[in-house]
């Protein structure tokens, strides 16, 4: 009877770790989700971003939370996440509240990606005039360090889903030398973070999309921001 409590207890203990096992893991930073006015969908790709954070704590031995939540645009939140990742497929639409804010947040050091989901290319760059009335996206050459972390992307931003089969462009906003705004277009790295089963992308450009979103996140981390 005991050598039988003993087998039923130490099941008990293997169906709890493997039900309640893995929580997510607590790290040092955390990073966020941009949710925005105007109906776009900001809520788009919700695996993508704590798969990437997976990515980066395996590969690159790093320590970012993993539980990964919404924050408002205009929200004193926003400066508690040094890098805060935005998509959608529509509409946006800052107020100059929330203008002002995500612009302090950038300015004291915050960055934020871009992912075009498809269709918000032109309302994402009307809004972020009203961020930086003064700056213009300019796209990034294949030299800059944010291609050359961990791993090489000789060309620039991979292709991974075909939007208007036009060439994937990276483009950023550079505030006093320092480049505070990733925006991959054409390129969809958010959709290549999914889940497998989302988009039934292929390993190789699922691979891809990560290496490149592990690159923008060591490139942050390392103050190489120039």
């Amino acid at each position: 009877m005991q050598l039988r409590l003993s087998i039923l207890f130490l099941l008990f203990i293997a169906v709890t770790f493997s039900t309640v096992g893995n929580p997510p893991v607590k790290g040092t930073y955390q990073f966020a989700v941009l949710k925005y006015n105007g109906g776009g969908d900001w809520y788009a790709n919700p695996t993508s971003v704590p798969n990437l954070v997976k990515f980066c704590n395996q590969q690159l031995s790093m320590k970012i939370d993993e539980e990964v939540p919404f924050v408002d645009v205009g929200s004193v939140e926003l400066f508690n996440y040094p890098l805060v990742h935005m998509t959608g497929h529509g509409n946006v639409v800052f107020n100059n509240q929330e203008a002002e804010n995500l612009r302090a947040y950038l300015v004291s050091g915050g960055f934020l990606h871009i992912s075009d989901n498809y269709g918000m290319d032109k309302f994402v760059r009307a809004e972020m005039k009203k961020v930086f009335p003064g700056l213009e996206f300019i796209e990034l050459p294949f030299n800059h360090p944010i291609y050359h972390q961990d791993f090489e992307f000789n060309k620039g931003l991979p292709k991974i889903h075909e939007h208007d089969n036009k060439a994937p462009q990276g483009f950023g906003l550079i505030y006093e030398g320092r480049l505070v705004c990733f925006y991959d277009y054409e390129c969809d790295l958010g959709d290549g973070w999914e889940d497998p089963d989302v988009h039934n992308d292929s390993d190789e450009a699922r691979t891809k999309a990560l290496q490149m979103g592990a690159n923008m996140v060591q490139y942050v981390f390392n103050g190489d921001r120039d």
